[in-house]
């Protein structure tokens, strides 16, 4: 069973960075092709996330939400990692990492499709 724990969460300041790790247990994490997602405050637990990067298995292919996109990278080694800069109190939400056993194409951004989540990190940014 694979277990995906996401760390690197807290509380900055509009403008700041921050970089989120997603750590597996149970398997090897270059059998997943890995996704970020995110929830934002005020949505139904389980539902609602919203898609925002993901990272092939072999790491040469990376895309990105608009929303973020030249903001967050993505990036994957022993952890897989987002890294996220010039934050703004629209990012505010829960990010969770996702794995999926195949690769997804245009069905990336659809949560459905991942197989294994983590629990999540909070992240706030503040005005």
């Amino acid at each position: 069973q694979v277990r995906l724990v996401e760390s690197g969460g807290g509380l900055v300041q509009a403008g700041d960075s921050l970089t989120l790790s997603c750590e597996s247990s149970g398997g090897p994490f270059n059998n997943f092709n890995m996704g970020w997602f995110r929830q934002p405050p005020g949505t139904p637990l389980g539902r609602g996330r919203v898609w925002l990067a993901e990272i092939s298995r072999t790491g040469d292919k990376t895309d990105y939400a608009d929303s973020v996109k030249g903001r967050f990278t993505i990036s994957r080694n022993n952890t897989i990692n987002l890294q996220m800069n010039r934050l703004k109190p629209e990012d505010t939400a829960v990010y969770y990492c996702a794995a999926a056993l195949r690769a997804l194409g245009t069905l990336k951004s659809q949560a459905l499709n991942y197989d294994y989540w983590g629990q999540g990190t909070q992240v706030t940014v503040s005005s």
